[in-house]
């Protein structure tokens, strides 16, 4: 993402974001959590603030594999699709049943 991108999704002027990122100065307090959802962290992981190390969920993992699978071309999609269908289908059944 540019700069100049970034600066659209949370209304700044791109050059107020390069000064933050090549001052280290840190934002307006209202600017922090657009800044931080339009980056995909907390606020805490933008202030540098989440020391400890998350774990990553079962949830967390399945979400970073899609959003991978996202990215691919789409016949590469369908292809993983067409594997993991029968697969899921089964077990939603084995649940209901």
């Amino acid at each position: 993402m540019t700069l100049r991108e970034l600066g659209e999704l949370i209304g700044e002027c791109h050059s107020t974001i390069g000064y933050w990122e090549s001052t280290g100065k840190l934002p307006r307090s209202e600017v922090l959590v657009p800044l931080a959802r339009a980056l995909g962290v907390s606020v805490e992981d933008l202030l540098g603030e989440n020391t400890q190390k998350r774990q990553t969920t079962l949830r967390g993992k399945a979400a970073q594999l899609f959003d991978a699978i996202s990215k691919l071309p789409r016949r590469q999609q369908e292809k993983i699709f067409e594997i993991l269908r029968p697969y899921v289908k089964e077990q939603i059944k084995g649940r209901i049943s």
